[in-house]
């Protein structure tokens, strides 16, 4: 079934109960009204369907050997563009299905639960390339730079991090010049996914110092255009099968239709872009826990000792009720901020509990999964060790968690009227 089929399910108010018991499907409605964390909707179930049997089949098979090669999956990629997993949010006028942020999350978590590298190159093409331009870019902008990316035969990057900023982002000391017909752009970028593949980049650059934060610009380059070269793609320690690199401009012309929005809004874009890239990064950290959970509770329930499965001694037992909780918690939370997203409600510190709630789960699970398999969780003949390594980087990218905390509290301190 396509994306495009389950779109047109939006309009039909039917959902799918999670629990077996009849009684669910029959429950009280309260005159108050109903809660729904206890169910997703019809649409969303099937396309959680979808995926996993899409990951189990595409992806579970390749994720250790392009983890081991480096090899960009650019078969499978296409095939999830062929799903519509590419475009997953965009609008059908510009190519996509037009699903939601809930979608989104669900079906990112799936595709990272197969494979993290498929999933962190999905994340950054939906979030951090197409969504600025979705939201800011104007008609032209969006059938040159988006209509043509959301099939998966292209895909693009986003370029804010600078080797000498990390979670400044206001203090980008890449510039660009306005030279009349064109503007001139002079900086470095760093670790740029998807940098090697892309055909397309979003870069953020200072237009006026004076101004500080508010003097940075967005604007859009395609790639390949003459002075605009990548550094060497990164040995890492998780992630493996997506590239990741410095981005170089040196006297990078680009015609001056190719600002995105107007001048100065750069700083807004790449904050708004990162509130919602968070729910992704929250979905990916989510699947890896959720994979390295799945291999966890079977090699406990398939390996004996004492004269019994481990999955009988309490101590796995706590292991796993602690793994479980942890997993659901973090699910809850990205729901929700997916969720706040979609009403058009405000979503920055939800967005922010999610991916910090999903990374540090996705650490945690990995971890404890280890001490499940014991000295099968330390090597490569299952895939725990690859989780763990996965895992690390999405207390990293999109925000550290430590960022995380800082919008946490500075939003809560808000509500509070501080």
């Amino acid at each position: 079934m396509s994306l495009s089929t389950l779109a047109r399910c939006f309009s039909r108010p039917c959902r799918r109960t999670l629990g077996s018991s009849a009684v669910l499907s029959k429950r009280h409605s309260s005159s108050l009204g109903e809660a729904t964390f206890t169910e997703l909707p019809e649409t969303h179930q099937m396309l959680k369907d979808t995926c996993r049997q899409f990951a189990e089949n595409e992806l579970w098979p390749i994720a250790g050997k392009i983890d081991k090669s480096c090899e960009y999956p650019e078969e499978q990629i296409k095939k999830m563009g062929e799903l519509g997993l590419m475009g997953i949010d965009i609008p059908e006028e510009y190519g996509g299905p037009g699903l939601d942020s809930l979608a989104y999350a669900v079906a990112l978590t799936e595709i990272s639960r197969g494979c993290a590298s498929a999933g962190v190159i999905m994340s950054a093409h939906n979030s951090l390339y197409l969504g600025p331009i979705k939201y800011f870019a104007n008609e032209a902008q969006k059938h040159e730079y988006l209509a043509p990316y959301t099939d998966g035969s292209k895909i693009g990057c986003f370029c804010l991090s600078e080797p000498g900023n990390g979670s400044d982002a206001g203090a980008a000391s890449t510039t660009a010049r306005d030279e009349g017909d064109h503007w001139v752009l002079n900086g470095t970028k760093a670790w740029i996914t998807n940098s090697y593949q892309a055909e397309g980049v979003v870069v953020f650059a200072t237009t006026d110092k004076s101004k500080k934060h508010k003097g940075i610009s967005a604007f859009i380059v395609p790639k390949p255009t003459p002075g605009l070269s990548l550094g060497k793609k990164e040995e890492k320690l998780g992630i493996r099968a997506s590239a990741t690199s410095n981005v170089i401009f040196e006297d990078c012309r680009i015609p001056k239709e190719n600002l995105l929005n107007q001048p100065g809004m750069g700083f807004k874009i790449a904050m708004m872009t990162l509130d919602s890239g968070r729910i992704g990064i929250a979905a990916q950290a989510l699947g890896i826990a959720k994979n390295a959970f799945d291999c966890a509770v079977d090699y406990s329930a398939k390996r004996n000792s004492f004269g019994a499965p481990i999955a009988k001694l309490q101590m796995i037992q706590s292991k796993i009720a602690d793994m479980a909780l942890r997993i659901e918690m973090s699910e809850l939370m990205m729901y929700k901020a997916a969720a706040l997203k979609d009403a058009g409600k405000p979503f920055t510190k939800e967005a922010a509990m999610a991916k910090l709630a999903c990374s540090e789960t996705a650490t945690y699970v990995a971890h404890q999964a280890i001490q499940v398999l014991g000295g099968m969780g330390y090597v490569s003949d299952m895939p725990v060790e690859r989780n763990y390594r996965d895992a690390r980087i999405t207390e990293i990218y999109e925000g550290t968690s430590e960022i995380q905390r800082l919008v946490i509290a500075g939003n809560v301190m808000k509500e509070y009227g501080f």
